[in-house]
């Protein structure tokens, strides 16, 4: 990727296109680095299991993540705004498991509660939006645990350059909030 940026560097003033193809080469190669590395920590952080035999899961298998949580005592609304576009695959699991760690995050710090997902398509993007009514006490303690949810949501929006906020709402509650692009640049 150094040689790569030299190389833009001194092409940015006689030859900008190619100066910009090049740029875009770093950054993808920077996010797929960002993403080995986001696995490779996922794998070091887990306990030993046997492999998966079942294909990821996404966007679509969310009513069963939704039962799940409703069984653990968590009443999970689901909302979709806007029209869903097919999502590419990296891309569509990772808002499923940034679903599935906010709803785990409900289920330890703020059960038994209420909560809400969106999912919102606009503009290229994707917007999840994970939110519960639970008590003060629960809002205090959420993303103190020493846990690796809100570090792994994190790692996840930064390797398709996406955004991410979590924290306490004023009127109760704590939110997530990731943006993903909903496509892949060419």
């Amino acid at each position: 990727m150094g040689v790569q940026a030299g190389a833009a560097r001194l092409s940015m003033g006689t030859n900008p296109d190619r100066a910009r193809q090049v740029l875009l080469s770093i950054e993808d190669t920077a996010r797929e680095a960002v993403g080995e590395l986001s696995r490779l920590l996922e794998v070091l952080r887990s306990e030993p299991q046997p492999a998966e035999l079942a294909p990821q899961p996404g966007l679509a298998d969310l009513p069963g993540l939704l039962a799940q949580s409703q069984e653990a005592g968590v009443l999970v609304t689901l909302a979709i705004a806007g029209a869903p576009v097919g999502l590419p695959a990296g891309v569509d699991l990772a808002a499923y498991r940034i679903v599935q760690e906010g709803l785990t995050n409900v289920r330890k710090h703020a059960a038994p509660c209420t909560a809400s997902v969106l999912i919102a398509y606009a503009d290229g993007h994707i917007t999840l939006e994970i939110r519960n009514t639970g008590p003060e006490a629960a809002r205090r303690r959420a993303g103190q645990n020493g846990g690796h949810g809100l570090v792994g949501m994190r790692e996840r929006v930064a390797v398709y350059g996406g955004t991410l906020e979590a924290a306490p709402e004023k009127t109760g509650g704590f939110l997530v909030r990731a943006v993903l692009p909903a496509r892949m640049r060419p």
